[in-house]
């Protein structure tokens, strides 16, 4: 099961008055949906679900609710912010199984860029997807998706085929073999490379 595990009260009061009151007792409200199971609002304790939510593996994830002695596996689908103080301020859980196949957005990590020698060429990555929408099992999400940037040129274009995922991640958009990233000649990169280059032909002729 997952590591996290939420324990949650079902919460009495609903709307925009029960969520404020929820807030001012100190506990976050929230909505557990899917399972085709009636919608049921619930609330967690503000602390702990900071706590969880800072170890960057509740959203998105497989997680575990408990409510008394019963618990289930459920996926952490998003979570409302405060645009001041930045508190949370609702979440939305999803009930799965935990081998259900399901679609969620994981993000792309790009690693190894000291490693690009397009980089040292003046080269610069323009991404053109920061997240991509896979299906996966529930108990198999991947924290992240790695694109290794060791090795590439520029003008490379990176695309999902360049990606190494398990067996079992599959990518949504399945028409085509969609763009991630491409590294492309910087205006900028391109002076300073002429620069140098002419500053080490004049060091050469004297």
């Amino acid at each position: 099961m997952a590591e996290i595990i939420l324990n949650v009260d079902v919460r009495e009061g609903v709307g925009t008055g029960g969520a404020r009151a929820t807030r001012r007792a100190g506990a976050v409200p929230g909505i557990l949906y899917g399972g085709g199971k009636a919608p049921v609002a619930i609330s967690v304790n503000e602390k702990d679900f900071r706590k969880n939510l800072y170890t960057g593996k509740l959203l998105g994830h497989l997680v575990t609710l408990k409510y008394g002695s019963e618990t289930q596996p459920v996926i952490a689908k998003d979570v409302q912010f405060d645009p001041v103080t930045d508190r949370p301020l609702h979440f939305d859980l999803m009930r799965v199984d935990e081998d259900q196949t399901i679609k969620i957005e994981v993000p792309v990590h790009f690693i190894n860029e000291d490693q690009c020698k397009a980089f040292r060429e003046g080269g610069s990555l323009e991404i053109v997807r920061h997240t991509v929408e896979i299906m996966v099992p529930a108990n198999h999400i991947p924290e992240d998706l790695i694109v290794d940037l060791a090795g590439h040129q520029l003008g490379d274009t990176i695309r999902w085929s360049d990606v190494k995922v398990p067996a079992d991640v599959k990518a949504t958009i399945a028409d085509r073999d969609f763009v991630i990233a491409s590294i492309k000649s910087s205006s900028a990169g391109k002076s300073a490379v002429g620069a140098d280059a002419e500053e080490g032909g004049d060091g050469s002729e004297g």
